[in-house]
């Protein structure tokens, strides 16, 4: 059976600052967070490798319900977009055959992190 990749993308708004770095975003400020979970999975006889729904449903379950509306200072230590990258796939990866995860602060500023 064929080797795919697949990507689902969910969202979160939440606040933070960063601890040990000197400029504005030292300062409380808030990011709508965009979060890219890439997956690498066998097709199955169904003709799917997973459903999209399960991805989403996961990263609700095990990352969203922890994040969303939240101040991530109370949850991760020095919230960057990296150290958050480490953590959400900490979260996600006994339930999810990841290869990649990238993590978007804005339209312009992304982490990609591939769990090493």
């Amino acid at each position: 059976m064929p080797i795919v990749k697949l990507n689902c993308i969910v969202t979160f708004a939440a606040s933070h600052f960063l601890t040990k770095y000197k400029g504005k975003c030292e300062n409380l400020h808030g990011h709508n967070y965009k979060l890219v979970i890439t997956i690498e999975d066998t097709v199955k006889e169904n003709g799917m490798a997973i459903d999209f729904k399960d991805i989403k449903q996961i990263a609700e379950d095990k990352v969203l319900k922890i994040v969303d509306h939240r101040h991530l200072n109370d949850i991760i230590d020095n919230p960057s977009a990296e150290n958050l990258a480490v953590w959400v796939w900490d979260k996600l990866k006994n339930d999810l055959p990841l290869i990649k995860l990238t993590v978007f602060e804005t339209e312009d500023y992304y982490c990609e992190y591939e769990g090493k």
